[in-house]
């Protein structure tokens, strides 16, 4: 399936350029799949007013977890304990 795409001229100063060509060599990808990708992030990331719904969403489950006093110690050390039976479950083939 043909992806269509649309040439565009911007005008970008000298630090996001070299930030732009730094994106592009560690992911290993053309200068326009980082700007690709630099916008799916970005849409995903933030909202219109600047903030961060991921940090809005980790603000609210801290706040939740604060008001229901929940001890994180013993949800650890539950979740290792259960995660090791599962491995377990896997290597073995039973518990």
């Amino acid at each position: 399936m043909a992806i269509t795409t649309i040439k565009s001229t911007y005008s970008l100063d000298v630090d996001s350029v070299r930030t732009l060509e730094a994106l592009a060599s560690r992911w290993d990808v053309s200068k326009s799949e980082v700007i690709r990708r630099s916008l799916r992030i970005a849409l995903v990331a933030g909202d219109d007013t600047g903030g961060s719904v991921a940090l809005e969403a980790l603000t609210r489950l801290q706040d939740t977890v604060r008001e229901r006093g929940v001890d994180l110690g013993q949800w650890e050390r539950d979740l290792r304990a259960e995660r090791a039976v599962a491995g377990r479950r896997l290597w073995f083939g039973s518990e």
